[in-house]
């Protein structure tokens, strides 16, 4: 063996060797196995191929303990390329398994796999997993609970029962088709066929009845409901006939009981609900339906229920008791809602708002105008598709992995590190006509932005109006953040920080910005590695509107990123050459285990190269031959596969 082929093995073998020390010093380790494949099911009549997770629609709950490690094997037989995100969970100096496509990893082919660290740090309550590639995660996604520390119990009544409460959406059509042909028109998705609670459409459709979710409760006790909204691009309203809901955490965070007839959620968001049963033996439907206030966009009208039953002797009221939801488009239930969550803030449960903030962000999100491709089947009569931007940057989301290109010091063609603090631009960014025409169209980038390690960060979210105004809800992977203020119009500095909420703001993970509004949140960049950060609507994140942070490595060994692990999906791009008369030598063909027959012969070369690499790199690199490392992950270090041809 070459003292090349020698050195990276020691490499990978030493980082690897770090990665399995960091888990010791876990909790325990938990594993479940993953397969994603098609599996037929059926709603609404329509029976269909769906891609799934163990064959499951909503896909399987990981259940484990606040500081634990859950590794997770995930195979892909299915037939489109996948990656699998944790939502929530921070991966404390691990970005390597937090799952977006292209930003920091390539994706799982169909016949690969990859298994996945899930470190498991301060977060406690419910979280959620989804597939983070396309739009798969329709179907591909599923619960994570995570319960307190053994020893330590809920800071409030331990329920008699916890109930998975997801709302997601059912698509007729294969929803790899309803992706594409959204992307190829320029315009908003075809809305779905249905809503769901946890994966069934409810009574109010047709051919639904018999599989409507049902709950059995008994008079007098508690039931923790662990609700996520999966859906695809709208926040949700959601009731419970007759009774109360208590809010007691979001995003794997406690909150103040916060008690309410109704429940705002936004896509991605997570919630912990308290559901006394107290009321009359009987059924009670539990309903719920989108939110949306913007009347040009086109959404899902109906309402999807389950039941509630109550368990004894009784004659139930036919139909089940229907519950009061907040107007489709009321914009303060959902507002106010949201902004009713507090922190805890308990001995046991602090918190840590940062007070001094070193950087200062202010972050526009926009609908925008981009021009039709040329021979584009865009559907806008003036030639032109929407677009989504932050700061006036659309993302173009690049062929490779972000942070495999940041790790490795390659950055040129890959992305750019100037992400401006400040809008390019400053208007009244909430102006309902009259805004320059102009303004609508961003520039397209693939650019970061650089945080110092521990860095106190303060950044306002303000929505515009150049297209349209709509809510969205922002995501930030690797960590958390408090949300310390917010309001509908433009933000005004002068007027808005002194009434921030810094005693008990709720720490969350994915936060609605109002329409026409803005949102003030605070976090530390205290989680070194590249962090995506997008709205949770996924037509605005197809069309651009998110971008990257990259938190650089503290000076401690244990502020630094862990190496990567050896089964990393390649980011690598086969190019093929063909040599004709070629004099194959033979120490080559001897490190290959090869020789041809003949010594002059026409041979096929494969180069196993990034993709933002193209042929001419090869001639400046050190190409070193061996078959067997022939989609290894070194970069400079690249390895010639030859084969007889």
């Amino acid at each position: 063996m070459t003292p090349l082929i020698k050195m990276n093995m020691s490499f990978q073998a030493l980082g690897f060797l770090l990665i399995l020390s960091f888990i010791h010093a876990q909790a325990v380790k938990l594993r479940y196995t993953f397969v994603v494949q098609e599996t037929s099911h059926t709603r609404l009549c329509t029976k269909k191929q769906l891609l799934t997770v163990n064959g499951q629609f909503p896909g399987p709950t990981i259940t484990a303990h606040r500081g634990d490690t859950v590794i997770v094997d995930v195979i892909n037989r299915g037939n489109h390329n996948i990656t699998i995100h944790w939502h929530g969970v921070k991966q404390p100096r691990y970005p390597w398994s937090d799952g977006p496509e292209f930003v920091t990893q390539c994706p799982i082919k169909p016949g690969g796999n990859f298994t996945q660290m899930v470190f498991l740090s301060d977060e406690e309550g419910t979280l959620w997993w989804h597939a983070h590639s396309d739009w798969s995660r329709a179907t591909v996604h599923g619960l994570i609970y995570i319960l307190p520390r053994l020893g330590t119990t809920y800071p409030f009544r331990q329920p008699d029962a916890e109930v998975p409460m997801i709302i997601g959406e059912w698509w007729n059509d294969d929803i790899q088709n309803v992706f594409e042909e959204f992307i190829s028109s320029g315009v908003d998705p075809p809305n779905s066929d249905a809503l769901t609670i946890n994966g069934q459409p409810g009574d109010l459709y047709n051919c639904s009845a018999a599989g409507t979710t049902r709950i059995q409760v008994e008079s007098g006790k508690t039931y923790l409901l662990r609700m996520v909204n999966a859906a695809m691009n709208n926040i949700a309203f959601f009731s419970v006939a007759n009774h109360s809901l208590t809010v007691v955490g979001t995003d794997g965070a406690y909150t103040k009981p916060l008690t309410s007839t109704y429940i705002a959620i936004s896509p991605g968001q997570t919630l912990d609900i308290l559901l006394e049963a107290n009321q009359p033996r009987n059924h009670y439907y539990i309903a719920s339906k989108l939110f949306n206030a913007q009347r040009s966009s086109p959404f899902d009208k109906t309402t999807t229920t389950a039941i509630v039953e109550y368990t004894g002797n009784y004659t139930a009221t036919s139909p089940p008791i229907f519950p009061v939801l907040p107007a489709f488009n009321d914009s303060n239930a959902s507002f106010n809602f949201t902004a009713s969550l507090r922190s805890l803030a308990s001995a046991e449960h602090p918190i840590d708002v940062p007070l001094k903030i070193k950087k200062k962000l202010l972050f526009t999100l926009s609908i925008n105008l981009l021009p039709c491709a040329v021979n584009g089947t865009c559907e806008r009569p003036d030639g032109t598709r929407l677009a989504a931007s932050i700061n006036n940057i659309t993302f173009d989301m690049p062929s490779t992995s972000i942070l495999q290109a940041y790790y490795r010091g390659v950055s040129n063609g890959v992305y750019g590190d100037d992400f401006p603090d400040n809008p390019p631009l400053k208007f009244n960014y909430t102006q309902e006509t009259g805004l320059n025409a102009s303004w609508r169209f961003p520039e397209t980038r693939t650019d970061v932005k650089k945080l110092k390690h521990n860095e106190t960060v303060e950044l306002v979210f303000q929505g515009t109006n150049l297209v349209v105004g709509i809510d969205h809800p922002m995501h930030l992977h690797g960590h958390s953040f408090y949300v310390v203020g917010a309001g509908f119009g433009n933000f005004k500095r002068s007027r808005d920080v002194p009434n921030y909420n810094l005693v008990d703001p709720p720490l969350m993970q994915t936060i609605a910005v109002p329409q026409n509004g803005w949102t003030a949140i605070r976090f530390k960049a205290n989680n070194p590695g590249v962090w995506f950060m997008h709205c949770h609507l996924e037509r605005h994140v197809s069309w651009g509107m998110g971008m990257a942070f990259i938190v650089r490595n503290g000076k401690t060994t244990n502020a630094r990123v862990l190496p990567p692990p050896p089964d990393m999906p390649s980011c690598y791009h086969a190019w093929y050459v063909t040599l004709y008369n070629w004099d194959f030598p033979e120490p080559l063909a001897n490190s290959c285990g090869r020789w041809p027959e003949h010594s002059k012969a026409m041979m096929m070369i494969t180069f196993y190269l990034p993709p933002y690499l193209g042929m001419a790199a090869t001639l400046e690199m050190w190409l070193q031959p061996c078959c067997e490392f022939c989609t290894s992950g070194e970069l400079l270090y690249l390895s010639l596969c030859v084969s007889d041809k």
